[in-house]
């Protein structure tokens, strides 16, 4: 049994598949029976949303008590700590955090970026698992060549399989990358019978964040790949397709004449539960990548997908390179253009119930927590 700090971003942004992607990783090196960890802290002021006001605050007591509700439910309900913009402490006490971060055999730093690196003890392995291929490392090589530092792990993880190899663009930025793939818990998405009359549907921001120069090209977020697939409704007619999207430019009244149906995104993943079920009552996943990781061929594979998967509901995919590193063309489509995306879903809709159970199949083999996470640990050490 080892003793790991999991370094989050939860109370932030308490929302369903943030609150997913958490619970996959803690939960699932709970159940392999290690001593876990979950540690959160305020990074600047208003950084805290809301979703009762739809506002960002320097209140965290919305994500503090939907995050402290739910870890309780995995085993983690007095192992977790938040600590606020006053550098007070909610869950662990101040000395139990402490005593944590200083005992710990490894910390996994899956969304604070850095921000307790200097709280550890001498003997922890500092693991980085990046979710933002391409977008961190560009960021990364930027701040380096302005004089800036880079926060110093010891393993360094990330989501884009091609990172550190010859059929991506990203820059290693001196960095040895090792990749992983998301860790779903397989029976928090256990598979419930298929609804014909369901949509194929996805969670989305439009532009999660700016635009990002590097090296005279600029790379841009799902708002710029979503228009090469913008007609899919009436080219996979009669399948119906949802989108639960967030994002100040969002073309509503567009995509709605397009065909899509288009729900509030905060509202449909409102809660954890709410998020699973979302993806449980979908007929499967359609989703386009953020630019940047189709761009430079990252290899990513988002967290998401992987929850359709396991809820045996099969996924059409941008490619990003995933298609080198998953097996696709049964239960997961990986495609180029919109053509490739509508007659995969017509491939799905022929024979639903193969594709159903290759999806979740495809889960177990490559994407379960039982499965990713063992090599995750011997990869470091543990």
């Amino acid at each position: 049994m080892a003793r790991i700090v999991v370094g989050v971003y939860m109370v932030r942004y308490p929302l369903g598949g943030m609150l997913s992607m958490t619970v996959q990783l803690a939960a699932g090196l709970v159940r392999l029976g290690h001593d876990v960890r979950v540690v959160e802290k305020s990074g600047w002021a208003n950084d805290c949303f809301d979703p009762s006001r739809g506002a960002m605050t320097d209140d965290c007591a919305y994500g503090v008590r939907v995050v402290g509700q739910l870890l309780e439910r995995f085993g983690l309900g007095e192992k977790w700590c938040f600590v606020d913009r006053q550098g007070r402490p909610h869950g662990l006490g101040a000395g139990q955090l402490a005593n944590a971060l200083a005992a710990c055999d490894a910390f996994i730093d899956a969304g604070t970026h850095g921000a307790w690196l200097e709280d550890l003890g001498e003997r922890s392995v500092k693991v980085l698992v990046d979710g933002e291929p391409g977008w961190t490392q560009m960021r990364w090589a930027k701040q380096l060549q302005n004089g800036g530092s880079l926060p110093r792990y010891d393993v360094y993880f990330t989501v884009g399989q091609n990172v550190g190899t010859a059929e991506s663009r990203i820059p290693t930025v001196g960095r040895q990358w090792q990749h992983v793939l998301y860790p779903v818990v397989l029976d928090e998405f256990e598979p419930v019978p298929p609804d014909r009359a369901v949509p194929f549907s996805t969670v989305m921001n439009w532009q999660a964040h700016e635009e990002l120069e590097y090296e005279g090209t600029v790379f841009g977020q799902k708002d710029v790949e979503f228009e090469r697939f913008v007609a899919l409704p009436s080219l996979a007619a009669p399948a119906r397709f949802e989108l639960a999207a967030a994002g100040k430019e969002l073309p509503r009244a567009r995509l709605e004449g397009e065909g899509w149906t288009v729900r509030d995104a905060h509202e449909a993943t409102v809660s954890y539960d709410a998020y699973r079920d979302f993806v449980r009552r979908s007929r499967g996943e359609f989703s386009v990548a953020k630019n940047v990781f189709v761009a430079t061929n990252s290899g990513w594979f988002g967290d998401r997908s992987a929850a359709y998967l396991a809820a045996g509901r099969p996924v059409v995919l941008q490619d990003t390179g995933i298609s080198a590193h998953l097996p696709c063309g049964e239960g997961l489509f990986a495609v180029a253009d919109v053509q490739e995306a509508a007659a995969a879903v017509r491939e799905i809709e022929g024979d639903y119930g193969r594709h159903s159970r290759a999806a979740r199949e495809l889960a177990r083999e490559f994407l379960a927590a039982d499965r990713v996470l063992p090599r995750l640990l011997e990869a470091i050490g543990l």
